[in-house]
């Protein structure tokens, strides 16, 4: 079972918006792809939430929209910033990413993330299997929430 963004924002407002600052406070972050001998491929990519979905663009030819075009599963995770306080926690997405070719939805999506050549870009939307953070709770507990489509957030802890 797999979701979009909003129906997370939905689901996990609170939950969600932290995960939205979280990749909002860096550029680049981490995508972890399959190659084609299936061994994994990690590579830094930029994301976008517009719309009501999490939206992956790539260079044309990139190794990593070719992994996806063969494998739609990823992994995504956070940029955790200098030190190692990581405010707000590590977050990580994970799910199916969906290749877009309608062209008036790569227009609209390029008319707000302007792109170096519009015309030549391959995008995806992320379609999520889960999403987890990773935090230090109480100054105590290593905390993990870990959200997937259709059950309840669920929060773990430990000392």
């Amino acid at each position: 079972m797999t979701s979009n963004w909003a129906a997370f924002v939905a689901a996990e407002p609170a939950l969600a918006r932290t995960v939205e600052d979280r990749f909002g406070a860096f550029t680049h972050h981490v995508l972890a792809t399959l190659r084609k001998d299936g061994s994994p491929r990690t590579t830094g990519i930029e994301v976008r939430f517009l719309n009501g979905e999490l939206w992956l663009g790539m260079m044309p030819g990139s190794l990593k929209a070719l992994d996806l075009r063969r494998d739609s599963r990823f992994a995504l995770q956070a940029n955790p910033g200098s030190g190692t306080e990581m405010g707000g926690g590590d977050v990580r997405v994970a799910g199916r990413a969906v290749e877009v070719r309608d062209p008036r939805e790569i227009a609209r999506y390029a008319e707000v993330v302007n792109p170096p050549d519009p015309d030549a870009f391959h995008l995806f939307r992320a379609e999520l299997a889960e999403v987890v953070r990773t935090y230090i709770e109480d100054e105590k507990y290593l905390a993990v929430q870990l959200w997937k489509p259709g059950a309840p957030l669920r929060t773990t802890r430990r000392t």
